[in-house]
C-alpha cells in the first residue's frame, strides 16, 4: 500500500521526467517593516513577508495550494507562464477565475514540464490589489543544463514600497479629487537578494530578511555570478547599475540571448533581466548596486522620499565601501537589440488590432484609462467562463463586452500599441511572450531614428511579454494565436489597470472548447460569491447585456448644437452690426435721427435676451 503514492507519483512525473513540486500557501495579513520607516499591515504567507520564493527546474510541475485567510477573494498569477491547455489557472480575477473566496483553498497547476519555458518569473496576485500589499515573489525555472556559463547565482527582487494599503490609495487615486489621475506616489523603494530558494539575512539582524542597505551580495574574486533581476513594483520603473562592475545581459523575460554588455538596465514594471558580472580580484573594497526610480513618472516626489536605494556587494565585510558613482544621464535599455539564442523568424502578421492609450477626465469627475477611448470593466461572468459556455456563438466579441477581440487559432496576431498618454507604460500580454518588431519613441515624426519603418522578414526578434512604451511612442508586438483560452492585455502599473488600460483577447473559442476542462471546484467557488460561470459577459443569453457595466465615458467637451446656434446667431449679429458701419462710412444716405433709433433699437433686443455667457453656461 505505501507504494501506491509513490508510483502514482512517477506517473505523474514520468512524461518529463521531472518532479511534481508542491505549495502550500496560507495567504494571510501579517505586520512588517521593510523600509525601516513604518510597519504596517501587509499580505504575506504562511505568517511571514516576503512571500517564499520559488525554484524549478525546466521538467518540474509545480502545484500551488493556495489557501485565502483574507477578508476579500485573492489570486496567483504565475506571470509570464503560458497555461497552454489551462488557461484558468492563469489567475487574474474576471478573467480566467472569479478568485479564491475566504477561507477556501485554490490549487494552481503550473505545468512548467510541457511549456517549453525556463528562466526568471515571478508569482503575484491579480485580485483586490493584493499584489500592491505585498503578495508577490520571484520564481526562477532552471534550465537543465543552462545556455550560458557562471559560477554561481542570486536573484535581485527590486520594487517600490507603500506605507497605506492599496484599498485606501485607490480611493484617493480614482476620485472626483483627483480629476488629472496623479498616481499614488511610493514612500521608499527596496532591493533584497535570493539565494537557493532562500532570502538573504540582514547585514544587522541575521533573524530578518535584508533590506536596501542592510542587503548584502558575498562576491569571491574571479567568480563569474548570474544576476536575475525582477522588478516587482506597482508603479515604479528603475534603472539598475553596479559600481566598479560589468554587465552582460543573457535573458529577457524568460528568453535566452547572445551576450550583450550593459552599463545600465532600465526595467520597467514586471520586467526581468539576467546579467553575467564577474567579480573583481581585488577584494579591498566592497561596491554599491544602485537601483533608482524613475522620477519622472511621479507627478510630485515627496520630500520624504529617497527614490534612490543602494545595497552592498561584499568582498571582505571589514573592508569599507567605496563612494557611489552617479550615473551622467539616465536612457532606456535598447531591448530590441537583444538577439535571442533560439532563432524564431518574424511570421507575416495576418490580423492586426490597434490599440490607441488614453486618459481623460470622465463624465463622472475621476480620471479613466482607455484602449480606443473605452475602459475597461470586469465581467459579470468570467471571461473563461463564457468562452467556453456560448458554444458556437463564442466567436461573437459582442458577447463577451466592449473591450474584447477574438482571435482565430494559429493567426499570427499583430498589436500596435499607441501611446497618447503623457506616461510611459509596461504593456502585459497573458499567455504569450511576443516578437517586438517595432518601436517608436515619436509616432508623429518623420525622423526614422525617432518612428523607423517597420522591416519585415526580420530573421529573429526579441522575445518577452512585458514591453515599455514611452509616451507619443508605439510598439508593435507579433505572436501566433496558438493557445486557445481568454487572455488579458493591461498595462502593469497596478493604478492603470484598476482605472481601466486593459482588453481581453479570446483566442480559439471553438477549439478552447474542446480543450479546456477547468476542475469542479472552480465552479463551486463562483457559486459560493454568487458568480455565475454560463452566458455572455452578462450571463445571459443571447446579445442581452443588460446589467453588464460600462463606462465611465468621456466628456464630450467643446460647443453642444444649442450653443453653436446661439454663438452663429451673436456672430451674424456682430458681421450686420459692422456692416452697417462700413455702409455709413462708404456715405450711406440716413440722417442722424434714424441712426439713433437704429441703435435705441438693438440695445432693447439685447437686453431682453440673455448673454452668450448665460446661454453657454446653460449648454
Amino acid at each position: 500500500m505505501a507504494l501506491l503514492p509513490l508510483l502514482l507519483l512517477a506517473a505523474y512525473a514520468a512524461p518529463g521526467l521531472g518532479a511534481l513540486v508542491e505549495k502550500w500557501w496560507d495567504i494571510t495579513f501579517v505586520n512588517a517593516n521593510p523600509d525601516g520607516l513604518f510597519e504596517r499591515r501587509v499580505v504575506g504567507v504562511n505568517g511571514s513577508w516576503p512571500p517564499p520564493p520559488i525554484e524549478l527546474t525546466v521538467n518540474d510541475t509545480l502545484r500551488v495550494h493556495a489557501t485565502n485567510k483574507l477578508d476579500k477573494p485573492t489570486t496567483l498569477h504565475h506571470h509570464g507562464m503560458f497555461f497552454n491547455g489551462t488557461s484558468y489557472f492563469d489567475g487574474a480575477a474576471g478573467v480566467s477565475q472569479c478568485g479564491i473566496p475566504p477561507g477556501e483553498t485554490f490549487t494552481y497547476d503550473v505545468d512548467v514540464a510541457n511549456s517549453g519555458q525556463w528562466g526568471t518569473y515571478w508569482v503575484h496576485s491579480h485580485a483586490s490589489g493584493h499584489y500592491v500589499d505585498g503578495l508577490r515573489a520571484p520564481v526562477v525555472i532552471h534550465n537543465v543544463p543552462e545556455t550560458h556559463v557562471y559560477d554561481d547565482e542570486f536573484t535581485v527582487v527590486i520594487g517600490d514600497w507603500y506605507h497605506d494599503q492599496h484599498e485606501d490609495l485607490l480611493k484617493q487615486f480614482i476620485s472626483r479629487g483627483n480629476p488629472g489621475g496623479a498616481e499614488p506616489v511610493p514612500d521608499s523603494a527596496l532591493i533584497y537578494f535570493t539565494h537557493n530558494g532562500q532570502y538573504l539575512r540582514s547585514s544587522t539582524n541575521p533573524n530578518a530578511v535584508g533590506f536596501s542597505e542592510n542587503a548584502t551580495l558575498p562576491f569571491e574574486p574571479g567568480k563569474t555570478y548570474r544576476l536575475r533581476i525582477v522588478n516587482t513594483s506597482a508603479f515604479s520603473m528603475f534603472f539598475f547599475w553596479i559600481d566598479g562592475h560589468d554587465m552582460r545581459v543573457i535573458e529577457v523575460d524568460g528568453t535566452d540571448v547572445q551576450e550583450f554588455p550593459a552599463s545600465l538596465l532600465s526595467l520597467t514594471v514586471a520586467q526581468r533581466y539576467s546579467v553575467l558580472v564577474t567579480a573583481r580580484n581585488d577584494t579591498s573594497s566592497n561596491f554599491l548596486l544602485h537601483a533608482n526610480m524613475d522620477t519622472d513618472m511621479f507627478d510630485v516626489v515627496p520630500d520624504g522620499l529617497n527614490p534612490n536605494t543602494t545595497a552592498t556587494i561584499v568582498y571582505d565585510k571589514n573592508a569599507a565601501t567605496a563612494d557611489g558613482v552617479d550615473k551622467d544621464a539616465y536612457f532606456d535599455f535598447p531591448d530590441i537589440s537583444l538577439v535571442p539564442i533560439i532563432q524564431e523568424p518574424q511570421q507575416k502578421a495576418t490580423h492586426q488590432i490597434v490599440l490607441n492609450v488614453l486618459f481623460d477626465t470622465m463624465t463622472d469627475g475621476t480620471n479613466r484609462a482607455m484602449f480606443n477611448n473605452i475602459t475597461y470593466n470586469t465581467p459579470v461572468v468570467p471571461s473563461i467562463f463564457s468562452e467556453l459556455s456560448l458554444g458556437q456563438d463564442a466567436v461573437q466579441a459582442q458577447l463577451y463586452g466592449p473591450t474584447s477581440f477574438v482571435l482565430n487559432q494559429f493567426d499570427v496576431v499583430e498589436i500596435k500599441v499607441v501611446n497618447f498618454d503623457a506616461g510611459k507604460h509596461p504593456i502585459h500580454l497573458h499567455g504569450h511572450k511576443f516578437q517586438i518588431v517595432h518601436k517608436s519613441t515619436d509616432f508623429t515624426s518623420d525622423d526614422p531614428t525617432l518612428n523607423p519603418p517597420l522591416m519585415e522578414g526580420q530573421l529573429n526578434p526579441v522575445r518577452r511579454d512585458t514591453v515599455q512604451v514611452p509616451s507619443m511612442g508605439s510598439a508593435s508586438l507579433r505572436f501566433v494565436a496558438d493557445n486557445p483560452g481568454a487572455w488579458f492585455l493591461h498595462c502593469h502599473i497596478e493604478w492603470h489597470l484598476e482605472a481601466g488600460l486593459a482588453v481581453t483577447f479570446f483566442e480559439a473559442p471553438l477549439e478552447a472548447q474542446q480543450k479546456l476542462k477547468p476542475p469542479q471546484f472552480m465552479f463551486d467557488q463562483c457559486k459560493a460569491m454568487g458568480v455565475p460561470t454560463a452566458g455572455n459577459a452578462a450571463g445571459h443569453t443571447g446579445a442581452d447585456l443588460s446589467g453588464l457595466k460600462v463606462g465611465p465615458f468621456q466628456q464630450k467637451l467643446g460647443w453642444r448644437p444649442k450653443g453653436i446656434v446661439a454663438m452663429t446667431g451673436c456672430v451674424l449679429t456682430a458681421t450686420l452690426g459692422m456692416l452697417t458701419v462700413a455702409w455709413y462710412a462708404w456715405g450711406g444716405h440716413i440722417s442722424d435721427e434714424e441712426v439713433e433709433d437704429e441703435v435705441r433699437r438693438r440695445q432693447e433686443a439685447r437686453s431682453a435676451r440673455p448673454s452668450i455667457f448665460s446661454r453657454m453656461k446653460k449648454n
